[in-house]
């Protein structure tokens, strides 16, 4: 069964594993300090926020999001579902449709308009599940990188 929750102090190791990989697979390269500082923002649990779905006790997927306001909602803010990442050994199993339907929890109980996310268009493994637990509006994202 899977079960959702915060992350603990002694998920570390296990968090950052998982979220080395997501950064794998994207073909990036992070230095240390953004994983430190990452992981200093979920302890905080106030402007970035985490969530981890277990397997057996063992940590086997991870989710980041945020709330932010939003022009086009403005009675109420919304989340950014910011990254999400599965073992590959559990994929298929739920694990991250349960994590995004708790991160949908978790915006609701916030009173949010709206949780949003990207994904590259080549996912086509992440894709068949977002086409089924979300609406694929057409956007088309762009970045300015400053650093």
């Amino acid at each position: 069964m899977i079960s959702i929750g915060r992350l603990h102090p002694s998920d570390r190791p296990a968090w950052e594993a998982l979220f080395r990989a997501y950064i794998d697979f994207y073909q990036r390269t992070e230095p240390d300090e953004m994983y430190r500082r990452a992981w200093e923002e979920f302890e905080k649990d106030t402007r970035m926020h985490a969530l981890g779905a277990r397997l057996d006790g063992r940590l086997v997927g991870i989710t980041h999001f945020l709330f932010h306001p939003s022009t086009s909602a403005p009675d109420a803010d919304v989340c950014y579902l910011q990254d999400l990442f599965t073992a590959a050994d559990v994929r298929g199993r739920g694990v991250a449709r349960a994590l995004i339907a708790a991160v949908a929890e978790e915006a609701r109980g916030r009173g949010c308009g709206r949780v949003y996310w990207h994904t590259q268009e080549s996912n086509a493994t992440a894709r068949r599940l977002y086409d089924q637990v979300a609406e694929n509006r057409g956007f088309i994202s762009y970045l300015i990188p400053l650093r």
